[in-house]
């Protein structure tokens, strides 16, 4: 394994009294020197277990621990792949994913119900120290397999269908954190507070795995709490400089009671991403004087891009941008025809380079229509400005047609974001007898506010196009959302249409 992507063991060596992990459930810390032993005695145990090079699947159903960070990087130096399961699924979700995956060893949450169709072995991963206690402290060289294996497996939310397995190696890892860590002012000094669950890029990655190759301090929450974040992030003695979260999140810290812009403030970036987050939010967070850097990533890119975090006044004027490329991603903007468009020209983001993943688990064909010649095609439509900054406008496949005419749900979204009183909003189309497809908007409301589907309407009849304007609007709706923040557009739309009592 090329060393430059496990630089853990050289941040023991130069730094090894640093601290590199926190669990702030359980009190555990580890300096970069302890962290690095657990993480070996690990790797040994599971190469005793497993086989040198297995590339066996180790899967997690669990909330953050760290636990289960040592897990995640002993399967890297044990040559296994870690797949994390998103815990918050069904038991039979969680058992297409077991069999897709098909884990030889388990570990999880004591509290977390199983699928009984798991043949391998289980372990309950707050015990993994006893576990590990005699291990050898290392494993041995040949465990490890070259940097452009699969490493990790983290599966889709499904907004799109079934979820798939996307393949992740320790080079998409390295290049994806390198360029979050030059792109978001990361460095040894960083104290990186992770609420984003372990089971998504954002949680793993961005928010684990860069402040960790930076040579920073990872603090480990279970998960979010607006309260309990807030005075996380306001404790001195934690020293919290980085934050991410989707744009959900921030909304729930904004209203939290007693919330005082200061406190978000001490934050050197609070980085945002994981979903569309409105201009308002943004300009709101900005004005307050908190750096809010907008950028993008996919489970099959880890990150991508980003705004520059300390330019408020860039921050403001590109508002709703995810920022420019990051060092080592190339990106094309493309029509139906897979030519370039012109800057200022909607059109799908293509993306190259060695953040990106190789492929899916187990899914041949739709790794081949994910990639033309190299290029990997996200599916999203976006808009590159003069300046180069990317602007999201929507997930094609989320595009209806009313009328003739394109609607990008996301671009409804963000004018209904700007409406006081609006706390969030989904757009679907749906099926007309007239116009082909019309809009649907599910709108819930701020505490307090109160709005009608005529004050809603209005405010888009006088910001939007009329093609554009939703026919109906249902208020105080719960919208289904992925745990990562996700709308789950398909779930929604399904729903439209039940109410509505049509046929899709």
């Amino acid at each position: 394994m090329n060393p430059r992507f496990d630089l853990l063991a050289s941040h023991a060596g130069a730094r090894a009294a640093a601290p590199a992990c926190r669990d702030l459930e359980t009190g555990q810390s580890w300096s970069y020197a302890a962290l690095d032993r657990d993480v070996n005695r690990a790797a040994a145990w599971l190469v005793a277990q497993l086989g040198p090079a297995s590339g066996a699947r180790i899967a997690t159903i669990a909330r953050n621990s760290g636990n289960q960070i040592v897990l995640h990087l002993a399967c890297i130096r044990a040559g296994a792949i870690f797949v994390p399961f998103n815990w918050r699924l069904a038991v039979p979700e969680l058992a297409a994913l077991i069999a897709d995956a098909q884990p030889t060893l388990l570990f999880h949450d004591e509290d977390f119900a199983l699928p009984e169709s798991f043949a391998g072995t289980r372990f309950i991963l707050a015990r993994l120290p006893e576990l590990i206690a005699e291990a050898p402290d290392a494993p041995p060289p040949s465990a490890r397999r070259p940097t452009d294996a699969p490493a990790t497996l983290l599966y889709t939310s499904g907004t799109s269908g079934k979820p798939k397995g996307v393949i992740i190696t320790e080079q998409n890892i390295f290049w994806g954190c390198a360029g979050f860590v030059l792109g978001n002012d990361v460095t040894i000094r960083s104290v990186m507070l992770c609420d984003m669950p372990m089971f998504h890029t954002v949680g793993l990655f961005a928010a684990s795995r860069s402040v960790l190759l930076a040579g920073g301090a990872l603090l480990v929450s279970a998960g979010f709490n607006a309260a309990k974040t807030l005075a996380r992030i306001a404790d001195p003695e934690l020293g919290v400089t980085h934050y991410f979260s989707v744009p959900q999140m921030a909304q729930m810290l904004w209203q939290e009671k007693n919330f005082d812009p200061a406190i978000l403030r001490r934050l050197t970036v609070y980085a945002m991403g994981g979903a569309p987050n409105p201009a308002p939010q943004i300009e709101r967070f900005v004005r307050a004087g908190i750096a809010m850097s907008d950028g993008f990533g996919m489970s099959e890119t880890c990150s991508v891009s980003g705004m520059p975090v300390h330019d408020p006044d860039m921050l403001l004027a590109k508002a709703g941008s995810c920022g420019l490329p990051y060092f080592a991603v190339e990106t094309r903007i493309v029509d139906d025809d897979g030519a370039d468009v012109p800057a200022g020209r909607t059109g799908e983001l293509w993306l190259r380079g060695p953040n990106i993943t190789p492929g899916y688990w187990n899914q041949p064909e739709v790794t081949a229509k994910a990639f033309t010649d190299g290029w990997f095609r996200t599916g999203d439509a976006a808009i590159r400005d003069a300046d180069g900054f990317l602007f999201l406008v929507d997930r094609k496949k989320d595009m209806f047609i009313s009328g003739g005419e394109n609607v990008y749900p996301a671009e409804v979204e963000a004018a209904l974001a700007a409406l006081d009183g609006v706390a969030e909003a989904a757009v679907v189309g749906v099926p007309d007898e007239r116009w082909g497809e019309v809009g649907r908007a599910y709108v819930t409301t701020t505490p307090g506010a109160v709005l009608t589907e005529a004050d809603v309407l209005a405010h888009c009849r006088a910001r939007l196009a009329r093609f554009k304007v939703p026919a109906t609007v249902v208020i105080n709706r719960t919208i289904p959302r992925t745990a990562t923040g996700k709308i789950q557009k398909q779930q929604l739309k399904a729903i439209a249409v039940e109410e509505l009592g049509q046929t899709p």
